[in-house]
């Protein structure tokens, strides 16, 4: 397995065609946009070569039979999906921040699973190719970026309808060694520093949409492709020195649109093309582990956010008040909660045909619907005792300007004995944590709000339910 400087020095190796405002980047990894996500993402190398950590962020390969990271294992039993689930927390408690990798790791798993199935019903051999390609993803260790979500262009017509076909990913050209694909995928995480990008269908297509239900695996820098890297809040501070720009983390996961334009796909790395019917079935797949994670990563990057939270109303002197402890309490319920449940849909998964698990999806989707809303809540709670210096924090560049530095030190004091630098850091990782980015990616990834609420009710069973309170109240049959 690498160490963080091998997966960046790795990465240096590729030639990616990304812009980021306008301009393309001759250098990519050495840009101060990128480099907190980089940063982040190495972390994760570096803990799965720390023997304090290798329960979690490693595993045998039922492949090879040799150590790889978690985040290139299939989840083959309840207790590697719980050990996932305590490996998210634990990077998220390192990182404070997005780490990029889940969506490619239950990408793997959806893939895996669906590709077996399909063989199974088609006569296909896609699943043969998926193995290679996942023991070379294992050998090299590798980091996948999932890329599912189409743009979408007019919401009220399916893909094969719309003015311009091109607004969901589609294969517009079959060759004997491979297909071509064109089209654009956005919010994807990760993608810029990952290796491998894997397309996957943003949902289930009958037959006239066949063309539209794609999945393989391409390189970050295959000719035709372009990663137009997105804006975030205050992003013009990580191009900053001082204490402005936050962590070395950043917020959020780099998130990028990858532009198709007329890729070519070797077959070896085409796992489905035109198998409409199963494209729903891995897209609910995925989004089941998905979801479940979100308990685990945001429970992680929560823990940070609570500690940052409680350390500034220790240096406000306000920790000891009742009303803030009742606040930080409930930050406390808020988060648990989340990871409970992702410990619970992990518990009661159900072994698939291939032979990995999956997580149980009702418990899985109210994870997510949760956090929908729970991630919001202990938002409003860090600001609620934070205060108003959450948004009004003169720059780093005021505190350091000899004229007036030293009134600013001498103004934002807190608690006697306390540090104003410490302060400030505490202000502006708490102002990232909870801005419009942090908040919209909490809402909308994995799916949004009304796409758990489908899943739920799907599985709720209503009509079981009925038959049950006709027998506990006496009620005559139907």
């Amino acid at each position: 397995m690498m160490n963080g400087q091998q997966y960046v020095e790795s990465l240096q190796k590729r030639n990616p065609r990304v812009f980021y405002k306008g301009k393309r980047l001759a250098r990519p990894y050495e840009h101060a946009a990128i480099l907190p996500h980089l940063r982040t993402a190495a972390v994760t190398y570096e803990l799965a070569r720390d023997p304090k950590h290798a329960e979690v962020m490693t595993a045998t390969s039922h492949l090879t039979g040799e150590r790889v990271s978690r985040f290139t294992h299939l989840f083959w039993s309840v207790d590697d999906l719980l050990k996932k689930i305590g490996m998210l927390r634990l990077i998220g408690q390192e990182t404070g921040t997005c780490f990029q990798r889940c969506v490619g790791l239950d990408g793997i798993n959806a893939i895996w699973s669906v590709t077996h199935e399909m063989d199974q019903a088609k006569g296909t051999d896609y699943h043969a190719r998926f193995r290679k390609f996942l023991e070379r993803l294992q050998r090299e260790d590798l980091m996948s970026a999932g890329a599912m979500t189409d743009v979408k262009g007019d919401r009220s017509l399916p893909p094969w309808k719309q003015a311009d076909p091109d607004l969901y990913v589609r294969i517009v050209a079959r060759k004997p060694d491979g297909i071509v694909i064109r089209g654009a995928k956005t919010h994807i995480t990760g993608a810029v520093n990952s290796h491998e990008i894997l397309v996957m269908p943003t949902l289930g297509v009958p037959p006239e949409g066949a063309d539209y239900a794609v999945t393989c695996a391409v390189p970050i820098d295959a000719p035709g492709l372009t990663v137009v890297f997105g804006r975030q809040s205050n992003d013009e501070r990580k191009e900053e020195e001082g204490i402005d720009c936050g962590t070395a983390f950043g917020v959020v996961g780099g998130e990028s649109t990858l532009i198709f334009e007329d890729v070519f796909v070797p077959s070896e790395r085409v796992f489905m093309a035109g198998e409409g019917d199963f494209a729903g079935l891995l897209v609910d797949r995925f989004a089941a582990w998905h979801r479940a994670n979100y308990g685990g990563c945001k429970a992680g990057n929560a823990d940070v956010l609570l500690g940052a939270t409680a350390l500034l109303a220790e240096v406000a002197g306000t920790i000891g008040n009742a009303i803030v402890k009742d606040k930080l309490t409930e930050m406390v319920h808020l988060v648990e909660t989340n990871y409970a449940g992702a410990v619970g849909s992990s518990a009661l998964a159900k072994k698939l045909p291939a032979g990995n698990w999956l997580v149980d999806p009702l418990l899985a989707n109210t994870v997510k619907q949760n956090v929908t809303r729970f991630v919001y809540q202990v938002a409003r709670l860090a600001h609620d005792i934070g205060g108003g210096v959450l948004s009004t924090l003169p720059s780093d560049a005021d505190f350091q300007n000899g004229e007036i530095g030293g009134l600013l030190r001498k103004y934002f004091a807190g608690k006697q004995g306390s540090d104003t630098d410490d302060k400030r850091k505490l202000i502006r990782y708490i102002e990232g944590m909870t801005s419009v980015s942090t908040l919209v990616e909490a809402l909308h990834g994995a799916g949004s709000p009304q796409a758990q609420r489908i899943v739920m009710l799907r599985q709720a069973k209503l009509a079981e339910k009925g038959e049950l309170a006709r027998k506990v109240l006496g009620l005559g049959k139907k």
